[in-house]
């Protein structure tokens, strides 16, 4: 269950895994005894001093770990994200390259043409 409560990618976590495990352990255990389990995040969430949305997100992807309900796991996440960035940085090598290719090819006919 490690890299919960990350949030989104541009937002900084002030709450640590224990923190965000312990409240999705919270809302499970008491969410019978409030009138829905968003009553539930809510009245934990203002305890714990997270928004009512954190908490449910962070249960969201506690269900998706844990196979209850379908979407990427948070090593599939983590596991998207770093082919991502590798992506993104073979492309800017590929295209550098591409450029350095072309101004040698330039260069080599410049040096054959000249009189």
């Amino acid at each position: 269950m490690r890299g919960w409560g990350y949030g989104h990618e541009k937002t900084t976590n002030k709450f640590s895994a224990e923190v965000c495990e312990r409240a999705v352990r919270m809302v499970r255990d008491h969410q019978g005894d409030h009138a829905s389990q968003w009553a539930a995040i809510a009245s934990i969430a203002s305890k714990i001093g997270c928004t009512a949305e954190s908490l449910r997100r962070w249960l969201r992807q506690a269900e998706h770990d844990a196979g209850m309900r379908p979407g990427a796991t948070t090593d599939e996440r983590e596991r998207i994200k770093a082919l991502e960035r590798e992506n993104r940085e073979l492309r800017q090598a590929n295209e550098i390259l591409r450029k350095a290719v072309g101004l040698f090819c330039q260069a080599e006919l410049d040096r054959r043409f000249k009189p």
